[in-house]
């Protein structure tokens, strides 16, 4: 079993920066596949980036490339989600996931774990 718990959401204006966190039980975190996905109200839950094990290779949906930045500390058992240039179609919750295959997945059913989600509210 693995826990998620993300944080560093909130309210920001347009054009400005959040970092959510996501720390993960587990004592295996190093080994494990992370994804960042959203849902806004209305619609289905989207990816947003995802990083395998090492960290070396990272993966970002079109919408938030060249804004958007994914990134891992396994000492910390931590993956973060670096967000700037925010615009209000960035509202959304926001999820971090695991996937045990240590390979991020695009689909939401690659993944085996998943938090419970942080509101990123961006006012226009």
């Amino acid at each position: 079993q693995v826990q998620l718990v993300e944080s560093g959401g909130g309210l920001v204006q347009a054009g400005g920066s959040l970092r959510l966190s996501c720390a993960a039980s587990g004592r295996t975190f190093s080994s494990y596949g992370m994804g960042w996905f959203r849902q806004a109200p209305g619609k289905e839950r989207e990816f947003v980036a995802g990083i395998t094990w090492s960290g070396r290779h990272s993966y970002n949906a079109d919408s938030v490339k060249g804004r958007f930045t994914i990134s891992r500390d396994n000492a910390r058992n931590t993956v973060y989600l670096q967000m700037n240039s925010l615009n209000p179609e960035d509202t959304a919750v926001y999820y971090c996931a695991v996937d045990l295959d240590g390979i991020p997945d695009y689909a939401m059913g690659g993944y085996d774990y998943w938090g419970q989600g942080t509101q990123v509210t961006v006012s226009s």
